[in-house]
């Protein structure tokens, strides 16, 4: 099954996420059913990223936006996690400081983006400000209606300088985000996250969901797609943003860099120390 295609919200379309079921998991049974398949992609984003990172040409930023619950952290944890730190880093997007809000909206993700051989993951990501912003009316719809062009202008740039963008909205029902808030509530080291604004918000659901419809619609591009992950399942999410991670990685068709040092040379050397 071609996960890419499968969630990837096609240029141009608009988008109803209570038309794409968060339950989905691909006939797949559970998580035991899955946990190689998810081990082998695991294992071949390492040996990619370590490739990206020898050629030293492409870089890649991956943007997690969902709502509260909706598995950002996890999906690092168990996916992403896999690769090198040496070359992948994590930005979190959270309310803007003093210093980022005398800027323009772009300003901290286009600080953050990465550079060539890094992987980049935005934990939450630039769409705050076209989300959280539209949501709660921290600046008025004239600002930011025009955002989604600014948007679509600054990932075109990105990628024109060989950054590929991968953004995936992780797609919950709001009866799973209940049930994890709970599990929250019952587990002494998850605890710590609990905020009120966490039920405050679930009131705001459907202005949410709405933001969100129009992100999606008005932002994937084929430049920088937007992928909707179901995501009830943790399992299923890890396994498809995976798999859609590495077939990203493989198009790129990579190769190691030819070796700068003469390597006859070298193999004599090191026969010659081994017989010392």
């Amino acid at each position: 099954m071609n996960y890419s295609e499968q969630f990837k919200v096609a240029p141009g379309s608009k988008v109803r996420l209570k038309d794409m079921d968060p339950s989905f998991k691909g006939g797949h049974k559970n998580n035991k059913a899955t946990a190689e398949e998810t081990e082998h992609y695991q294992k071949k984003l390492r040996g990619l990223q370590d490739l990206m990172y020898a050629e030293g040409k492409h870089s890649l930023l991956i943007c997690l936006q969902a709502m509260d619950t909706g598995g950002k952290d996890g999906t690092i944890n168990h996916v992403l996690g896999a690769m090198n730190p040496q070359g992948c880093r994590v930005a979190e997007f959270k309310q803007p400081s003093a210093e980022e809000l005398a800027h323009d909206f772009l300003w901290r993700a286009h600080r953050a983006a990465p550079a060539r051989r890094e992987v980049v993951i935005f934990n939450r990501s630039h769409y705050e400000d076209v989300l959280v912003v539209r949501v709660h009316n921290l600046v008025t719809e004239a600002i930011w209606s025009r955002r989604y062009d600014q948007i679509n202008a600054f990932e075109k740039g990105l990628v024109a300088n060989d950054t590929h963008i991968l953004k995936f909205y992780l797609h919950i029902s709001k009866e799973e985000q209940l049930k994890r808030f709970k599990e929250r509530l019952d587990d002494p080291a998850k605890q710590w996250k609990i905020s009120e604004a966490d039920y405050t918000e679930r009131g705001f659901w459907g202005d949410y969901v709405a933001a969100y419809e129009e992100a999606l619609s008005r932002c994937s591009t084929e430049h920088a797609p937007w992928f909707v992950i179901p995501a009830n399942h943790k399992w299923f999410r890890n396994l498809a943003i995976g798999r859609i991670v590495v077939q990203q990685l493989e198009s790129l068709q990579m190769k190691y860099p030819r070796p700068t040092v003469d390597i006859e040379r070298i193999r004599r050397q090191y026969h010659a120390a081994q017989r010392a």
